[in-house]
C-alpha cells in the first residue's frame, strides 16, 4: 500500500476512496458511448453479484469488526451491533417513504415515496442515490473507525471494502446510463445521470469517517449501522430487481460469486 495514502489522516482516505468508487461508477456509465442497449441478462446478472458484494461486505467488513470492538465494551457484545444494525434498516426505510423514487426496470406507476411530478429518469437517479448513500457512510465508517487503532478496524480492511464497492459499482453505472438510453436519453444525458447517483459517495464517506473520529465510542454502532442500510437496499431493491425479468437462477448465481469475490478481497487484504 502506497507510504502517502498510508500516512493521510483517515477523512482524507475516506474521501479518497469514496471519489474512487465514484470515478469507478462514471466508468460503467460511459459505456454508453459505445454501446446502445445492455442486455437484461447481463444487467440481472450484475445487480446480483452487486448484492453479493454487498452482503459480504456488511458481514466482514461491518458487522464483524463491530462485535469484535464491542466485546472490550461494558454491554453485552451483541447489543450495540443490533441497535446499529437495526437503526441503519430503519433510516432507509424512511427515507424510502420521504423521497419519491422508481427502481430499475420498474414501470413508472409503481414509483414508491410520495406522488411527485418529477420525470422517470430523475426519480431513477434517486433510487441510485438512496442505494449509493449506505455504501458511502461504510467506506467512511470503516477508514474512520482505523484511528482508534482496534485491532479488528485496520486499514487493509477498510481498503478491501473500498475495493468490493468499487468492483460493483462498475455495473451499477451501467446498471443506471443503459435504462436512461434505452428510454431515448441522450448518451450524454445518460452518462451524467449515470455517474451523478455515485456523487454522493464521497460526501457520505466524509460524514462516517468525521463522526467515527469525532465520537471513537460510536463505532461499533456506526459500523453496524452501515451494514444494517446496506443489506436493506440489497433485499428491497437489488434481489427483486434482478428477478423481475424472470433471470432467478442467473441472478442468484451472480449474487454468490459477488458475495464469494468480497470475501477473498476482504479475508485476503483485511
Amino acid at each position: 500500500m502506497a507510504s502517502w495514502f498510508v500516512s493521510l489522516h483517515p477523512i482524507w482516505q475516506a474521501l479518497l476512496a469514496g471519489l474512487f468508487t465514484w470515478a469507478v461508477t462514471a466508468l460503467g456509465a460511459a459505456t454508453v458511448f459505445w454501446t446502445g442497449k445492455a442486455n437484461r441478462k447481463l444487467l440481472d446478472a450484475m445487480l446480483g453479484a452487486s448484492g453479493g458484494v454487498m452482503l459480504a461486505a456488511s458481514y466482514w467488513s461491518l458487522l464483524a469488526p463491530a462485535i469484535e470492538i464491542s466485546e472490550q465494551g461494558p454491554l453485552p457484545a451483541w447489543l450495540p451491533p443490533v441497535i446499529g444494525f437495526l437503526l441503519g434498516g430503519a433510516a432507509l426505510w424512511s427515507l424510502d417513504k420521504v423521497l419519491p423514487h422508481l427502481h430499475l426496470g420498474f414501470p413508472l406507476e409503481e414509483a414508491e415515496g410520495p406522488r411527485t411530478s418529477l420525470r422517470r429518469s430523475a426519480l431513477l437517479v434517486i433510487a441510485i442515490t438512496l442505494h449509493n448513500i449506505p455504501e458511502g457512510l461504510a467506506i467512511g465508517v470503516a477508514f474512520g473507525g482505523v484511528i482508534g487503532g482496534n485491532p479488528s478496524a485496520t486499514l487493509a480492511a477498510a481498503v478491501a471494502l473500498a475495493v468490493g464497492i468499487g468492483l460493483q459499482n462498475f455495473p451499477e453505472g451501467i446498471a443506471v446510463a443503459m435504462p436512461l438510453r434505452g428510454e431515448g436519453m441522450s448518451r450524454g444525458k445518460s452518462f451524467w445521470y449515470g455517474q451523478l447517483s455515485a456523487a454522493v459517495e464521497p460526501v457520505a464517506a466524509v460524514i462516517g469517517a468525521a463522526a467515527v473520529v469525532l465520537a471513537a465510542p460510536i463505532l461499533p454502532y456506526a459500523l453496524s449501522f452501515a451494514a444494517g442500510a446496506m443489506i436493506y437496499v440489497v433485499v428491497e431493491e437489488l434481489i427483486p430487481e434482478s428477478h423481475r425479468e424472470g433471470n432467478v437462477d442467473l441472478a442468484t448465481v451472480s449474487l454468490m460469486l459477488g458475495f464469494a469475490i468480497m470475501m477473498v478481497l476482504d479475508v485476503a487484504l483485511g
